[in-house]
């Protein structure tokens, strides 16, 4: 049996009762590390809570060696744990299929996600939405422009962009990062991003929630992470009043 677990936005109690239960049932207990994390707490602070040893694995280990996950789910009972909702991203559809075509069952307890507490903090109407995007780190020469393309699309028609920011081992990318490379990319593609919104720490008691053109978010101090950034279309009424209220727009 291998059962997805979604732990939600910031720390080890956002857990749900059903996930924390199957955890400390569970016969072995991985985290997926490298989607997302877990800002609020440590692995140390995770295993006391759960009362369990926890494997932290790489993009490499599940996505190249999934039989680490697999085969001890033919015989006993394996947690996989992530960051969020676990079907958010698409390396674990990819795990649970590969569990299926071997013939072990699977399940999932949900947990929540960013893609829809952005929502409840920024106040920007989660059907108002269009593609979502990831904006990496620069790599030397390369600087991908997916993620301008995807603004534009969305802004093109009158929809809020959801962009997803860089976590590697040694650092997570900043909101201010975040806006300095879009602002670069909206340069070279000719357009103009007149809006941006930051989140820190969604799920967290202390959430920063920051609208505004990019010279004032840029300059804003988010503190630590986890960071998101959206890009909104124009803007509803209510969404205005809502930003203006939580956002300082």
């Amino acid at each position: 049996m291998l059962t997805f677990i979604g732990l939600g936005l910031y720390d080890h109690k956002d857990v749900s009762v059903r996930g924390l239960e199957c955890i400390r049932s569970a016969d072995v207990v991985f985290l997926e590390g490298y989607t997302s994390r877990l800002a609020g707490t440590s692995i140390a602070e995770m295993e006391a809570w759960y009362g369990r040893s926890i494997r932290v694995l790489g993009r490499e280990e599940v996505e190249q060696h999934p039989e680490i996950v697999l085969d001890p789910a033919v015989t006993g009972d394996v947690a996989f744990l992530t960051g969020g909702d676990p079907m958010v991203s698409t390396t674990h559809s990819d795990l649970r299929i590969r569990a299926q075509l071997r013939g072990i069952k699977t399940t999932l307890i949900h947990g929540a996600s960013i893609s829809s507490a952005v929502c409840g903090v920024t106040g920007l109407q989660n059907y108002r939405f269009g593609k979502s995007c990831s904006l990496p780190f620069p790599q030397k020469n390369w600087t991908p422009m997916t993620p301008i393309d995807v603004i534009r699309m969305n802004l093109s028609q009158g929809l809020h962009t959801l962009v997803y920011l860089d976590i590697q081992d040694d650092r997570c990318m900043t909101v201010p990062q975040a806006v300095f490379l879009l602002e670069e990319m909206a340069q070279k593609a000719g357009i103009s991003i007149p809006l941006y919104v930051g989140v820190a720490r969604a799920g967290s008691p202390d959430p920063v929630v920051l609208a505004g053109p990019a010279e004032r978010v840029r300059n804003a101090d988010f503190g630590p992470p986890l960071h998101i950034l959206v890009i909104p279309g124009p803007l509803h009424v209510m969404e205005e009043e809502y930003l203006s209220l939580f956002g300082g727009l």
